[in-house]
This record gives C-alpha cells, structure tokens and sequence, in this order.
C-alpha cells in the first residue's frame, strides 16, 4: 500500500479551510498532520474535523505551525501569510500548494525563489475545471485573433479581497499572450463617463463583488453577428480543495521546482 501523503493546512477555521480539512479526510491517499489557525481563533485547541462538520480525526487546531512529520502545506490565506509559510517551509524542506492570491510582484518573486530549494505548485486557481478552461481560453484567442473584442467578468463573495480576482488576470494573461500582446499594456479596469471608442487591441475587466458567491468568471469574445462565451462558475470550494489534493500528489517525491496546475493536469 502507498503511504498517504501527510498534509498541513493553514488557515483552518476559514472557508477555504474548511473545505480543505474536509476533502483531505475524506481522499484515500491523504491525512491531516496539522490543522494550524491564527492565534486567539475560537477554533484553538478544537478538533480539526469538528471545523469541518465531520466526526473527531484527532488533530486539534493550533495556533503554531509545526512541519516535522508533514509532506505538503496547503495554503489558501493572504500573501503577508503565505510568505512567512514559505519561509518555515524552506527551512524544513516542505513542498507547498499555494493558492493564495493578491501577490504583488516582489512577493511573486520570492516563492520563484524558494522553488529553488523546495517543490512548489503555485497557481491563482486550482480547480480542474478553471485549467481546462485557461486551455480552451489560449485555442479560442489563437482562432479569434482579429474582429473580436475580449472582455472578462468575475463575480465572488463580499469578502474578498483583491480585484480582480487572481483567476481574472489568469485568464487575460492567458489570452493576451495568445493575441501577443503583454496584458499590462492592454488591461483596461471598469469604465466609467465618456470613454470614447473602445480600442480594439484592449481586453477588458469588470468586477462584481456581493453575498456569498463562490466564484464565476465569463470571458467573452465579441464580433460582428456573433459573441463566444467562455465560462466557469464554482458552486462550492470543493473543487479547488481537490485540485489542491491533485497538485499535493503531484509534488510528492520532487525536491524543487516551480509548478502550476497547467503542468500537474499535463495541459502544457
């Protein structure tokens, strides 16, 4: 029997954290090793599980992160946060899931360069169906180069806190390589008053922010006659705990390397 992989996830109490702790005890291959939360959190000292509607797995919530014993972190909380996880990982030697977004590009350039010493699968959405459609995205542009206007929106929760969403710029990066341009030079962010014409060589954002929305992106591309729509909209966070469980599996038995769920879905 293969050994399971030993999995440490951060920010327990959370949504996403939840979800987390929920999918790795459920996943055959996997086992919660530690359950880590901010320190005063209501759930210290907790059973793990209990955060997570399910019955005592015997891991209590810390407010301490301990590595010795873990295979992989899981990290899904803010950027300040997830820095300070890369470091103890580096020190420990730790592979890490990073889906955090909000990286400014200082930040981004630092876990380049822990990826160096430690496997890391970073990527600004990690669910199965969100990568099949970074795919899609890249034919579709190569097809609809010329006559078609992109514009992106992406509706989450009221609490989140960047826009637009990681998985947006993700998807306009996608496109906008595609079209061979640089999305810096081309994003435009809302639009308001007297525009003027809309520039054919933009890709445009909108962002909508209310409720409890989970996540849901539509990038259109709009011609003469005709508009293609390209959508995902996530119903729960199940699915990108378990791609994070995919990308988990993927980094066991590597020592370095900087990864995506492009390379652990082989879509390269």
């Amino acid at each position: 029997m293969l050994e399971k992989i030993r999995i440490t996830i951060v920010g327990a109490s959370g949504r996403m954290g939840r979800t987390l702790i929920e999918a790795v005890l459920k996943d055959a291959g996997t086992m919660l090793a530690v359950a880590v939360d901010q320190p005063g959190s209501a759930a210290i000292g907790r059973d793990a599980a209990e955060l997570a509607g399910l019955p005592p797995c015997g891991v209590p919530v810390s407010e301490h992160l301990y590595l010795a014993g873990c295979d992989c972190l899981i990290d899904f909380t803010r950027p300040e946060g997830t820095l300070s996880h890369l470091e103890q990982c580096e020190t420990t030697g730790v592979a890490m899931v990073i889906g955090t977004t909000g990286f400014d590009a200082a930040g981004k350039a630092r876990i380049q360069e822990a990826a160096k010493r430690i496997p890391i699968v970073f990527a600004p959405n990690m669910a199965v169906g969100v990568n099949l459609v970074f795919k899609l995205l890249d034919t579709a542009a190569r097809i609809l180069d010329s006559g078609y206007d992109v514009e992106i929106v992406e509706a989450h929760h009221r609490m989140k806190a960047d826009a637009p969403s990681g998985t947006a710029l993700r998807m306009g990066e996608v496109v906008a390589a595609a079209l061979g341009r640089d999305l810096a030079d081309c994003a435009i962010h809302g639009r308001e008053g007297h525009t003027g014409e809309r520039d054919a060589n933009t890709i445009g954002f909108a962002v909508v922010r209310g409720g409890d929305i989970v996540g849901d992106h539509n990038v259109m591309f709009c011609g003469l006659g005709e508009r293609v729509e390209i959508a995902h909209r996530a119903g729960s966070r199940m699915p990108y705990a378990l791609g994070s469980l995919r990308a988990a599996r993927f980094l066991a038995g590597r020592q370095s390397g900087l990864f995506d769920m492009q390379d652990v879905l082989g879509l390269r």
